[in-house]
This record gives C-alpha cells, structure tokens and sequence, in this order.
C-alpha cells in the first residue's frame, strides 16, 4: 500500500475469505447492515468486489467511510433524493449526474484503488463491445461511478479509453472476481433473490416498482412534487394511468427482470460458499429513503447466515488461519 487512507479500515483481513457485492439500485443500503454484521463477528474480508451500488458500499467499507454512508443514507427523504437529480434532456442519460458526482468527490477525493488496504474490484460493462471490465486501479470515484452508470439514467463514463456502463447489465453479483484474485471461500450478498415480496399484495392492480409514485399525494406530497410536475421530461417519465406503468417504471421493472435472471445464471456458473440473500422486495428500486430499513434487513440476513459462514471457514480455511480467527474473534 503506497499510502494510508485517514480512517481506512485496518489491515486485518481474514486471508483467503472474499466478499461480493451486488447491484440493486436502493437497496445496496442492505450492505452496511451485512458489513456492519461481519465486522462486530470479526469477519473481515480481505477481497471485496462489487457491482453497481455494491461498489460503493464496497468502496466506502475499504476507505473507511463507511459511517459517513450510513449516516447520509439515512438523512435522505423523498425530497432531498430528487434534489440530487439534474436531470438533462440532451444528454446520453436522463440524469446528468453532477450533484452525485460532487458529493463523492467531497468523500473520496484523491483516493486510489490500489492504496486501499485489500485487493478491490469494481464491475462495469463496456458499451461498445459488451464485455465485462474490472477496475482494478485508479481514482475510487471514478472507479464506483463507472459501475452504476445505468444505461438512460446515467451517462456512461469514460475511462481508459472506453465507454463504461452499470456492471449489473454484465455481472450482477461478482462472485468470480473474488475466485480469480484468490478467494477460497466467497460470501455473496444478493439483493434481487426477494423479488416475490413486490408482488405479495394481491389487492393492487399495479405494484409501483420503484417504490413510489411521484403524481400520489399519498406517496409524495404535492408541494413536494413542484421539480417533476416543472419539467416536461419529469412529466413524461413518472406520470402513469390507473393501473398501468409509468415510463419510468417499466425501465426499472425491466432492470429488475435482467438483474434476477442474469443473478441466477451467473451464480449457477460461479456459486458462492455462502449466499447471503436479504427479504427486501417488498421495497423499490428507488425507495432511498428507507435507508434504516435496508439497513436492518441487511443485518437480519447476515446474523442467519453466520452458522453457514463459520462452517464454511472451518472447511475451506488453512487450518493456521482459522485458529488464527478464533483467537482474534469476540464470536
């Protein structure tokens, strides 16, 4: 490490053990309560990836930062999450992303990826050809920005030499990351395994996918409403008829179908040791605001699955560093 990064979690990682991340818009919040689970058991990865929100959970954990995620996520409300939208009509992605960009900037300005404490990788795809690209090094901001950039929402990002888009179109959940860098027991935490739970209120005609919408004044008050309803593109995205989908609803329905398929195909290729899976699709996409929730729900998942991870260490472990972690945990 060239470097150490102010507040940066110490080098204590539990040699071997991987962690993957993956996308889900909103509900990437889970991700600090599983962290904040493994971290008081003393599970400490030494290789974490992530995909999409996952990278910036997963960025935010290795620089340190993680707090100061937690805390901002559970400022936002509904109104303050749209004062972070600029949103743009002539523009590759609905959303300029400036404001986003800023407040990362503010956080994780000059920090590199190499001068984390643990190997980290972060999921893109590249719009031209396809492929799945792992940012290995350079700037963490622009590293974490390359992986949600979500194709229409975000523009894509240029970085070396290359159009990056949202890694959850390629790999949502990157399991074999981990596996390539030399992780021989990978915990995954999925976000997409609930998607039931959205569908579980049989009086709706139409479930709002993203959690909310933004022309209900049941959902959103309507002096709350004012940036949309002044936007002729904020109109056109969010209005909805009785019973049938907004614009914006379809797109992210759509992302949601993508994600869960492409989960479980990928998965069934490069499976996990342990399979962390939060009971979250009852929530949105979109709902931000029910950060603390997120956050509880993460925690909930990763203290059932402590059993499977001790198990897995005793396994899968060299002998010295599971006696190692034994000594050293408060389990």
């Amino acid at each position: 490490m060239d470097e150490e990064i102010p507040g940066a979690m110490p080098d204590q990682g539990i040699k071997g053990v991987g962690l993957a991340l993956g996308s889900g818009l909103a509900k990437g919040f889970a991700h600090i309560g599983v962290i904040k689970v493994l971290q008081k058991h003393g599970i400490a990865p030494s290789i974490v990836t992530g995909s999409s929100i996952g990278a910036v959970v997963g960025g935010s954990y290795l620089a340190g930062k993680l707090d100061e995620l937690e805390t901002w996520a559970k400022s936002l409300n509904r109104l303050n999450i749209f004062s972070y939208l600029d949103f743009r009509v002539r523009s590759a992605g609905l959303i300029g992303g400036n404001r986003l960009i800023k407040l990362m900037d503010e956080h994780f300005s000059g920090i590199m990826i190499e001068d984390l404490p643990h190997p980290f990788v972060t999921l893109a795809a590249d719009l031209k050809t396809g492929h799945e690209i792992w940012l290995r090094k350079g700037p963490l901001t622009d590293a974490m920005r390359s992986s949600f950039a979500l194709p229409g929402v975000f523009p894509p990002v240029e970085y070396n030499h290359r159009f990056l888009v949202d890694g959850a179109l390629v790999n949502p959940v990157p399991v074999s990351p981990c596996q390539a860098l030399g992780a021989r027991m990978t915990i995954a935490v999925d976000l997409n395994a609930d998607l039931i739970g959205k569908a579980s209120d049989p009086d709706k005609k139409y479930q709002k996918i993203a959690g909310f919408d933004m022309f209900d004044e049941n959902d959103v008050p309507s002096e709350q409403q004012g940036l949309i309803k002044r936007s002729g593109l904020g109109k056109r995205l969010f209005r909805r008829e009785e019973n049938n989908p907004s614009l914006f609803g379809v797109m992210v329905s759509a992302l949601n179908i993508m994600q869960d398929r492409l989960t479980r195909s990928r998965l069934a290729g490069d499976p996990p040791d342990v399979h962390i899976k939060p009971e979250i699709g009852h929530i949105g996409l979109l709902e931000f605001e029910k950060a603390e929730e997120l956050i509880a729900l993460g925690e909930e998942a990763a203290l059932k699955a402590l059993p499977d991870i001790y198990a897995a260490m005793d396994v899968l472990l060299p002998l010295e560093v599971v006696e190692d972690f034994y000594k050293r945990s408060r389990r």
